[in-house]
């Protein structure tokens, strides 16, 4: 560490990170040292040990480059930076510990990452639904999932999808923006200057967009708001924290937003998992693919009359024609079948 800078061993870190094609890196305190640690494949995998004056002083590096208080520890804070040179952008939160110390995490969003839409997943009739849901004029597309199941990844590809094959006018407001492209206008949340989700929702309903992407539907204002915009003519992709499809209605309910609001606004709704595969039987992806459960057309209408979707192709049934048909191993399977 002595012959070389900290801004040399941030950048030996983060550059190390994208070759071993990791999607978090890990920085945390311990009694005498801190961690560095990298997620691959659901492993958090032990690097090295950091000495405390060291990490203290790449953590302010790094809260410094992503336009965060470098003096506040007292709370959580996030914030984003781009390697244009490494065409990658890093998402960047921090998290106050115990004694004044903080962890910090860095997810690695490499542009690289977004696939054609026709690669998202290796089952087509789950691509044919989300292409005619991208095809449509105006309402509410959901996306959800827990954390690394690839919902950013499937809303950039379903972006890229209506700018290159529609030739649609998209408008984003997110926080932080994940991955820059000169082929969308991007918003970046800046509550500090007043932009908020839902302030920043309002500018760009007058900005005449095609399709709006909404990073996150947060609370009730953003959730009216982002009804109201699939109801006057846009339409409106978003994420929402929900277990499955049928989930993401309840909490719209729990929003504010009407039965009558959701039925005539909500087109779409999808809960994913993103998933290792067995490379050499799949000829779509190498080692993840994404499981889809959609819940639209006649699906979705007949839920919102009867609380009932019979012919729903939920993660369950999506997880066991996987394993059947041999795309993911047995212990894949059971990894996700638990939660469902």
């Amino acid at each position: 560490m002595s012959n070389i800078s900290i801004e040399g061993k941030v950048n030996q870190i983060i550059q190390q990170a994208i070759a071993l094609r990791v999607t978090d890196v890990h920085i945390c305190p311990r009694k005498s040292s801190y961690l560095l640690q990298y997620r691959k494949t659901n492993e958090l995998l032990f690097d090295e040990e950091i000495p405390i004056d060291v990490a203290e002083r790449m953590v302010n590096h790094l809260k410094f480059i992503s336009a965060l208080d470098v003096s506040e520890r007292r709370i959580p804070q996030s914030g984003a930076i781009q390697f244009s040179d490494l065409n990658t952008s890093l998402r960047v939160s921090t998290l106050p510990l115990t004694l004044g110390t903080e962890s910090l995490v860095i997810r690695i969003l490499s542009s690289d990452d977004v696939l054609h839409v026709d690669n998202l997943s290796i089952f087509p009739e789950s691509l044919t639904i989300l292409k005619k849901l991208m095809s449509t004029s105006n309402g509410l597309i959901l996306l959800t999932g827990p954390t690394g199941s690839g919902k950013t990844t499937t809303m950039y590809s379903m972006m890229r999808y209506c700018v290159e094959e529609l030739n649609r006018h998209i408008i984003t407001i997110e926080d932080p923006v994940e991955k820059r492209d000169e082929r969308f206008v991007q918003v970046q949340v800046n509550e500090a200057a007043g932009i908020t989700y839902s302030t920043g929702l309002k500018a760009i309903l007058r900005h005449d967009p095609d399709v709006i992407m909404l990073g996150e539907i947060r609370d009730r204002d953003t959730a009216m708001i982002a009804v109201r915009a699939g109801l006057s003519g846009h339409l409106v992709l978003s994420t929402l924290h929900a277990k499955n499809t049928k989930s993401a209605i309840t909490r719209l309910k729990e929003f504010g937003i009407k039965p009558l609001e959701i039925e005539q606004a909500v087109i779409g709704i999808t809960a994913q998992r993103l998933v290792t595969t067995n490379g050499s039987s799949i000829k779509y992806s190498k080692e993840k693919t994404i499981l889809y459960e959609i819940l639209s057309d006649k699906n979705l209408q007949e839920y919102l009359v009867s609380g009932n979707a019979k012919e729903l192709l939920t993660l369950p049934h999506q997880l066991t024609n996987a394993l059947t048909k041999g795309f993911i191993s047995k212990e894949e399977y059971l990894r996700w079948t638990y939660e469902e």
